[in-house]
């Protein structure tokens, strides 16, 4: 069974940065593709950033290019999500994402989800 624990959120001011870690198992990396989403209240849940070993394909929503970078280390089967110069409006409940093969930024594309992990910037 596919297994997703984030962590790494918390408070931060504007300005600061945090780095999200995605632990997976129940799966292998070697043919995947693994996404990260946010909602925020009274939103719908975003596609931010995805990293596939499938075909090494990367994506990122426009809002948060240049400032976050997603990495994967494939040994530890951890993904990680580095956002740098947060904004208030990054404030939202951080999921990772996996049950897919090509990078996507469509919540309906993924079929396994971690719990969460609460990401605070303030301003």
């Amino acid at each position: 069974e596919v297994h997703l624990v984030e962590s790494g959120g918390g408070l931060v001011q504007a300005g600061g940065s945090l780095r999200l870690s995605c632990a997976a198992s129940g799966f292998s990396f070697d043919d995947a593709a693994i996404g990260w989403f946010r909602q925020a209240p009274g939103k719908e849940r975003e596609g931010v950033s995805c990293i596939s070993s499938s075909d090494g394909s990367l994506y990122y929503v426009d809002s948060v290019k240049g400032r976050f970078t997603i990495s994967s280390d494939n040994a530890k089967n951890t993904v990680y999500l580095q956002m740098n110069s947060l904004k208030p409006e990054d404030t939202a409940v951080y999921y990772c994402a996996a049950d897919n093969v090509y990078c996507s930024g469509y919540a309906h594309h993924f079929g396994s989800w971690g719990q969460g992990t609460q990401v605070t910037v303030s301003s």
